[in-house]
């Protein structure tokens, strides 16, 4: 494990016990990096930690139960990674969430509320307690996790689409900082945008075996991109959408 491309590195993982999680753990841990996994539900955590670990061949992945909601213990994760490991080489945002109305008309703002703290709060409150240790690597990375909705909203997703909208822009502020701290010789840093349609993923797949998930990128194409976020350079990638779907 220690010739991967992310040898050495360490990398958090926001929302790792979901199916992206759990396929992101995997795949960071092959390229060799230590993997810290932080979920709010222990038990599928536990699992996706397990599974990556054995799949891997034994390569460091921890999981830790965290709540992304609350600032404090956010911040307490990020120092208790870096101290643990000595650095903190990015953080990969996975936490999801979704909700939409049959209409503009019929939107739920009940909705709002909830997709605000899945997809905006929990972005504020990893980028706020991780960026000042992603600037001290030299290949930090922070790495959103978008949706084409956020570009091209429906009448019907108004609440999802605005609140990842806003997760994008308060991201592209953190490219921002990474930019402006490297000054002239550019950014060491980077926060990107990884966007999609939506996940698809092998459950989904069983579930509906008629389903042709047109555009849907597979989590495991999902975790090869991210991996790829470090392959590039840091300014190249640094407050950009790189678009895993067809561009609206």
């Amino acid at each position: 494990m220690g010739n991967g491309a992310l040898s050495g590195a360490v990398i958090a993982v926001a929302g790792a016990g979901g199916p992206a999680g759990r396929a992101a753990l995997l795949r960071l841990a092959e390229a060799g990096a230590t993997v810290v996994g932080a979920d709010n539900e222990p038990e599928r955590l536990a699992e996706a930690v397990d599974a990556a670990r054995y799949a891997s061949g034994g390569a460091t992945v921890t999981g830790e139960t965290v709540d992304l909601l609350n600032l404090e213990a956010t911040r307490d994760w990020a120092t208790r990674t870096e101290k643990e490991f000595g650095r903190v080489d990015g953080l990969v945002h996975l936490v999801g969430g979704w909700r939409g109305s049959e209409t503009f008309t019929k939107t739920n703002l009940d909705d709002w509320d909830l997709l605000e703290l899945l997809l905006i709060r929990t972005v504020q409150h990893t980028s706020l307690a991780f960026h000042e240790a992603i600037q001290r690597s030299d290949r930090g990375r922070y790495v959103l996790i978008s949706a084409a909705g956020a570009t091209n909203p429906t009448a019907g997703n108004a609440s999802y689409a605005a609140a990842k909208a806003a997760a994008e822009a308060w991201t592209l502020a953190l490219a921002d900082y990474f930019r402006k701290a490297g000054g002239e010789q550019g950014p060491t840093s980077a926060a990107a945008i990884l966007v999609v349609k939506a996940l698809v993923h092998d459950a989904m797949r069983a579930e509906r075996p008629n389903a042709k998930f047109a555009g849907f990128t597979d989590v495991k194409d999902l975790a090869e991109a991210i991996v790829g976020v470090w392959d590039k350079p840091a300014a190249e990638v640094n407050g950009n959408r790189l678009w895993l779907t067809e561009k609206p």
